[in-house]
């Protein structure tokens, strides 16, 4: 069976093999939490059709997942409501699961598996998510195919870490896959119906979950609620306002950036989707995307930096951690440690926002109780941290665990870069200065300058 994408979206993790015998075809879904424009969906179900079976589609979260909380599982748990409403509607079978306590999901994959002719998942370059996938591979007894759909550029499609976003935009034009997914595989789709069997359903139920019974970080939920009808709207108010984008997206009282992240980290929305919705407002002749100069702007910023961090990710062992730095920028850093900081800070009072800066501690707040923090101001808050630590590397863990700790987009291959990029990552050496060295500094004088900043501290200091 040929793929219905570019084949360098599609590996094979194990050497098992198809088993038709079997009662379904199982999708895994652990990254692609959505039922539109999703490449491995689409894979399950042409498997599906091949075969003459049913699919059954797992979803599921662990309770120990890194810096699981409250705040990140009921975006998740919104999310499933929205995938079963979707499915419910179809002939295929889900099947959502939220592990109550450490370890109680251990062998439903396995278990569903077990019916399962071929089994699909998502790939997916951070946290625990390859090792998981690869260890599902070597246990299962069944063909486990892994299909990239993080991008318009298949992870697969550079043959290089790219160092810098200059390099990666200029290779895009022979990187881009001209692939598309189905916009709604769910629309009319004939399979046969099937159900999950009962005694996974009796062992794992599905359902809703009480998140207050979770050990889980009890953080407080966000005014961000997660699924794809969630994100869609975020996105149609966003292309609506789009022409604002190039001119209002470095200003937080302006509201001129996207606000999409958070639907993209958890793949509720898709960057296809997101660029045929732009495609849609902004038609234009800017390559290589085919939108206005206005548009153009944006989707640099989700093709271009997004995929770059996801590259990154994919290809370089040590892309999450300091050690992955560049070395002039770790070099440089180091050499900085003994020079005087005009203030150093630890994790708690960085944590409640108990600093002397009151733009910094205004984006903290922000991160804090909404979840993310204004893309411009996410610079200068890591820039600011890195000032505040005496050492660089503790600087890198505590913006990590910050990030990690309270936004939703958080744990992503686009928040670590975002990191690592205030340590001189796809940037360049500049004049020395004290504490930085050649990295670049950013300071808040010079961003209350440049910045339009009013509404917003009246709301977050």
């Amino acid at each position: 069976m040929k793929p219905a994408f570019d084949a360098l979206r599609l590996r094979v993790s194990n050497d098992a093999p198809v088993r038709a015998e079997r009662e379904f075809v199982l999708y895994w879904c652990i990254a692609a939490r959505r039922t539109h424009a999703n490449f491995a969906l689409d894979r399950a179900i042409a498997w599906a059709k091949e075969l003459g079976k049913g699919l059954v589609v797992l979803e599921a979260i662990r309770v120990d997942g890194p810096w699981a909380s409250r705040r990140v599982h009921a975006f998740v748990i919104e999310g499933m409501a929205d995938q079963r409403a979707r499915y419910g509607s179809s002939p295929i079978a889900y099947h959502a699961y939220v592990e109550p306590s450490v370890g109680a999901g251990r062998g439903l994959l396995e278990a569903l598996a077990h019916h399962a002719a071929v089994v699909v998942t998502d790939e997916w370059p951070c946290l625990f998510h390859p090792a998981m996938v690869e260890a599902a591979g070597a246990r299962l007894d069944v063909r486990l195919e892994v299909v990239d759909g993080n991008g318009l550029v298949p992870l697969a499609a550079a043959d290089k870490d790219y160092k810098r976003a200059f390099d990666f935009r200029r290779a895009l034009p022979k990187l881009l896959a001209h692939d598309s997914p189905c916009a709604d595989p769910l629309a009319g789709l004939d399979l046969p119906r099937v159900v999950v069997p009962a005694d996974v359903r009796a062992t794992w139920p599905d359902g809703p979950t009480d998140l207050s019974t979770l050990p889980i970080a009890q953080l407080a939920r966000c005014p961000i609620t997660g699924g794809h009808a969630a994100g869609r709207l975020v996105l149609e108010d966003f292309v609506g306002r789009l022409a604002r984008y190039d001119e209002g997206r470095r200003h937080p009282d302006e509201h001129a950036t996207s606000g999409l992240s958070p639907w993209l980290h958890f793949g509720a929305i898709s960057a296809h989707e997101i660029v045929a919705a732009v495609r849609a407002v902004a038609p234009g002749e800017t390559e290589p995307f085919g939108v206005s100069t206005e548009a153009s702007t944006f989707l640099d910023e989700l093709v271009t930096w997004r995929e770059l961090a996801f590259h990154t990710a994919a290809r370089n062992p040590l892309a999450f951690v300091y050690e992955g730095l560049p070395a002039w920028a770790r070099e440089s850093l180091e050499r900085e440690v003994p020079t005087p900081r005009e203030a150093i800070y630890d994790l708690a009072t960085l944590d409640a926002a108990a600093t002397h800066d009151p733009i910094w501690n205004a984006a903290q707040r922000q991160l804090r109780s909404e979840g993310k923090i204004h893309n411009y101001l996410r610079m200068l808050w890591g820039k600011r941290v890195l000032a505040w630590s005496e050492d660089p590397r503790d600087a890198f863990a505590t913006l990590v665990e910050l990030n990690n700790r309270y936004a939703i987009d958080g744990r992503d291959p686009c928040s670590y870069a975002g990191i690592a990029w205030c340590f001189g990552r796809y940037d360049r050496p500049w004049p020395r200065q004290p504490v930085f060295g050649v990295v670049r500094m950013m300071s808040s004088a010079s961003t209350r300058k440049k910045v339009h900043l009013g509404h917003y501290l009246e709301r977050w200091a």
